[in-house]
């Protein structure tokens, strides 16, 4: 948005993560289903992820990342004026994980809402609101995706109950100085392949009957090879459409931060970009699928690594259930030299 010649401009100005305790390794998973390290490793990437434990639920994941969110922002909770947190598996229906996770954090002057976008969320959700800050409706607005993906898994579907872990990760938004912040977004779905990723009942049109527990229809399906082949291409199109859309190339990418689901997946995300491997994040291997946790686990990791400087252009991409997918252009701002 642009007031005379000035323009508004959000950004990262904080960046907070948590992941629960319990490590389950591929051995540990090899107890429970007919797999093998080997196969899992070979075709994913994953070689653990993480659980939460049996008292811990979304908005407590979340709670903690955003709590860690906000010190790094140097943010007071009363500051905010809008949370939304992008999760596929909230609490309950409703409330909205978002006005639990607003009151356990004291944000009495914000507003909250729940996102759902699949894996995509995080990035709907910076997307969303970034827009509040340009608009000039928000000054401090926090995001959390967060994700109890073990809740909703089938422990003896060996396709699926491999690949996801549980973790949140939460960032503080604000106005950025200068030519800093977020450049361009992308947002995409397909709602015609929407069966191929879902849960199928406890919504309106299946309600929870004995039949649907018997039948796992409360856990997540998933049609792997079909959701592989459009990741692949959801994760080019999305970059190379908001690239278009800030006007630059794969040439002016120092950073891309992919989802992390699938290892093949973000390698060949990299190579169409042109970008070495040293120059994109990965932690799929210690994480598995976080779905909305994903791209803030990678972010904070790559910015305590140094990989990530002021003045950096970095990507987000994603792809998720819906189906949907979206691309993030970000100039980094340096906010700890503030």
């Amino acid at each position: 948005m642009s007031m005379g010649c000035e323009t508004i401009r959000a950004g990262i100005v904080g960046v907070g993560t948590y992941a629960p305790e319990r490590v389950l390794t591929n051995a540990d998973i090899q107890q429970i289903v007919d797999t093998s390290d080997e196969w899992i490793r070979t075709r994913t990437g994953i070689l653990e992820r993480r659980l939460a434990s049996a008292d811990e639920a979304t908005s407590d994941l979340a709670l903690t990342a955003s709590r860690r969110a906000l010190d790094d922002a140097g943010v007071r909770p009363e500051e905010l004026d809008l949370v939304i947190a992008a999760t596929n598996t909230p609490d309950m229906l409703f409330p909205a994980t978002a006005c639990l996770l607003q009151d356990r954090l004291g944000a009495a002057n914000a507003g909250a809402f729940d996102l759902l976008a699949g894996c995509t969320g995080f990035i709907y959700g910076v997307a969303v609101g970034a827009q509040f800050i340009a608009a000039g409706t928000a000054r401090t607005v926090l995001v959390a995706g967060a994700e109890t993906l073990s809740r909703i898994l089938n422990w003896r579907d060996r396709n699926t109950c491999v690949l996801f872990g549980d973790a949140a990760g939460s960032v503080v938004l604000r106005r950025v100085p200068g030519d800093r912040g977020i450049l361009a977004t992308a947002l995409g779905s397909d709602g015609s392949g929407g069966h191929l990723l879902q849960l199928p009942a406890g919504g309106s049109r299946q309600p929870a009957t004995a039949e649907t527990v018997e039948r796992n229809l409360h856990c997540l399906t998933m049609n792997g090879r079909e959701v592989f082949k459009f990741a692949v291409r959801a994760m080019e199109d999305g970059a190379n459409e908001v690239l278009r859309r800030a006007g630059m190339t794969g040439a002016d990418v120092d950073f891309l931060i992919p989802h992390q689901a699938n290892i093949r997946i973000i390698e060949h995300a990299a190579k169409k970009m042109k970008l070495p491997m040293e120059r994109v994040a990965v932690n799929v291997d210690r994480y598995g699928n976080t779905s909305t946790a994903s791209i803030p686990l990678a972010l904070e990791e790559s910015l305590h690594s140094g990989k990530i400087k002021d003045g950096d252009n970095v990507v987000m991409v994603g792809f998720g259930a819906g189906l949907t997918w979206a691309g993030l252009l970000i100039k980094w701002y340096d906010y700890k030299k503030r």
